[in-house]
């Protein structure tokens, strides 16, 4: 069976833009994902990235400009500027990995829920009741949000290490069992055609 380790930060704007495509092409060529959840400041101070308030001035502008253009043909709900972002990434993460590691509901839409509820819903993720509101909307015991937080935590900073040592450098990352890397959710056509072997 294929397998997908997949880096992303819980507040980057372009791995919510995936919406459900990266789950979609896994389920078609019978891939497993791992999600891997991580610090995406850290990872930028690792990898020699730069965080999007101290970019050039120019550098923000077309991200601006390239967010809402690929939300609009995307046709998702966005908001470039929304109230609780950057918010602390660090308990949607854990939830997160708690939720892969119990099992019962579904990980892709939950990453998902807690991606839409901070990119158009205005929802601040870090906080309790909306991490439980996504566990539970996506079959999950909201109880998950308060356990395992030490596992959560190790497990949190050994996804950064493990992305270093991937190559990962952004959000959302894709490596494949073979060691093929895809930066961006504009660039899974690339990683479908190549589970497919067609590219």
């Amino acid at each position: 069976m294929a397998h997908i380790d997949y880096y992303f930060s819980t507040i980057s704007p372009y791995a919510y833009l995936a919406g459900d495509r990266f789950e979609e092409i896994a389920a078609k060529h019978g891939a497993q994902i791992s999600y891997k959840p991580l610090d995406i400041m850290a990872l930028f101070a690792r990898t020699g990235g730069t965080p999007p308030k101290d970019r050039h001035p120019s550098r923000q502008e077309y991200r601006a400009q390239d967010l809402l253009r690929q939300a609009k043909a995307l046709g998702m709900d966005f908001n470039l500027s929304p109230a609780h972002w950057p918010t602390n990434q660090a308990p949607s993460a854990y939830a997160v990995i708690a939720a892969q590691n119990a099992g019962g509901g579904d990980v892709g839409a939950f990453v998902r829920a807690l991606m839409r509820a901070c990119w158009a819903e205005e929802k601040d993720i870090a906080q309790d009741d909306v991490i439980k509101g996504c566990l539970e909307a996506t079959g999950f015991d909201p109880s998950l949000a308060d356990s395992g937080l030490l596992t959560g935590a190790e497990t949190y900073a050994r996804n950064l290490e493990e992305a270093v040592g991937a190559g990962a450098f952004g959000s959302p990352f894709y490596v494949t069992q073979d060691d093929a890397r895809f930066w961006g959710q504009d660039r899974l056509e690339y990683l479908d055609r190549h589970l497919a072997d067609t590219l």
